[in-house]
């Protein structure tokens, strides 16, 4: 496999471990809905500002 094949499975492998934990902890009475929706909002959120922010780092350390 490719490398950057395998980083997109990672991202996307711990991405839906982190959603599907959120999601059984709605399930299970945990957290409650609101909660819940701002936790996922946030997770995308993190991806994708760190994402960005990965991005903008690459291209920066293209210049030198």
């Amino acid at each position: 496999m490719n490398r950057p094949l395998k980083v997109a499975a990672g991202i996307a492998v711990s991405f839906i471990g982190f959603a599907g934990t959120i999601i059984y902890l709605l399930a299970a009475k945990i957290i409650s809905a609101a909660v819940a929706k701002l936790m996922l909002v946030g997770l995308v959120g993190l991806y994708v500002g760190f994402g960005i922010l990965i991005a903008v780092y690459r291209l920066i350390s293209k210049l030198d």
